[in-house]
């Protein structure tokens, strides 16, 4: 049971790769300095470079923080795998670039809450969680603005061609810091829940950790799932929102790669797509608010709001008859 739950896990960790390939990728495509094929590879590569040395601080408030651990047994993670996982499913289907991450969390909470009752939620790691998904697109949306503005500020007076290939080819550098966020923030939250299912099954001793080999497979599984990454959302993320030149994407990927390696630093299970998300429309602001398709950005945030009580909602219908045996 064990072995099969830690497949779960990995394949929700593949489907979070797939599904947030977008957010690595769409900048990088849409301005056309990487192919698609090319961009998922490169995304693919740092995903996995992203397991030697950035921590596990995000894996530990995920395992350990947001349900009490005693409560999160075999049935808890199961349907908190397979309601996040469907969710995942659900809103690539209609290309919305949710957030895996917030559906995992959700999920978890929702089965905890279904078998012991509000109780075992913890106040600290929700919190963190709960007041993130505002501050991350917010930070996002600020910090890409602002670089844009010292970058144009910068390089005013340069030719266009000439700044167009300078930021082709730094692009390069901002879409692999973006990536290495990405496998740092979001690999760490399957770590989270293949620890604390090793934890509660007695196979970590007393003490919560995470084995190496953990996060290995977990970085390994996100990063195949980013090679096999969805084209709809990229539409979404990287020309529809607004659109990008190699200098905005350049900003929007940076801003992207600060806000995740920094909240993970401190242990912040924040999503991937709130933040480069902000980030984009950030960039997009800075010519004119109009530059911004304010209509797709509203269906955005839709799926944002929806994220949560529904995978929560979900999470708790598929353990139902886990309860009622």
């Amino acid at each position: 049971m064990i072995v099969l739950l830690i497949l779960v896990a990995l394949a929700f960790d593949f489907m979070n790769g797939f599904h947030d390939a977008a957010n690595s990728i769409a900048t990088v495509v849409s301005t056309r300095v990487l192919t698609p094929r090319a961009a998922v590879a490169w995304a693919a590569f740092f995903n996995f470079v992203a397991a030697f040395g950035f921590g596990v601080a995000v894996a530990t408030t995920v395992g350990k923080g947001i349900v009490a651990p005693e409560v999160v047994d075999r049935a808890v993670i199961f349907a908190a795998l397979v309601a996040a996982f469907l969710w995942d499913l659900i809103t690539w289907r209609y290309g919305l670039p949710s957030s895996s991450s917030h559906a995992l969390i959700a999920g978890l909470a929702g089965a905890g809450v279904a078998k012991a009752g509000f109780g075992v939620l913890l106040p600290a790691g929700l919190v963190k969680v709960v007041v993130f998904i505002v501050v991350s697109p917010l930070v996002g949306f600020l910090l890409g603005a602002l670089f844009m503005l010292i970058i144009i500020r910068l390089v005013y007076r340069a030719a266009p061609a000439t700044i167009d290939r300078a930021f082709r080819r730094l692009q390069l550098v901002s879409a692999a810091g973006y990536s290495l966020g990405h496998g740092t923030n979001d690999a760490q939250k399957t770590m989270g829940i293949i620890a604390v299912l090793l934890f509660t099954s007695g196979y970590l001793g007393e003490k919560f950790y995470v084995p190496f080999w953990v996060i290995l497979i977990c970085h390994a599984a996100i990063a195949l799932g980013t090679a096999f990454g969805g084209w709809r959302i990229v539409r979404t993320m990287g020309m529809r929102l607004t659109a990008l030149q190699p200098i905005g994407g350049f900003c929007a990927e940076t801003a992207g790669a600060i806000a995740l390696l920094g909240s993970a630093t401190f242990g912040i299970p924040v999503s991937t797509t709130h933040t480069i998300t902000g980030a984009i429309v950030g960039v997009g602001s800075t010519r004119r608010f109009s530059a911004v398709r304010w209509g797709v950005a509203q269906n955005v945030v839709l799926a944002w709001i929806l994220t949560i009580p529904c995978t929560a909602a979900i999470s708790a219908l598929i353990y139902l008859p886990f309860r009622l045996r």
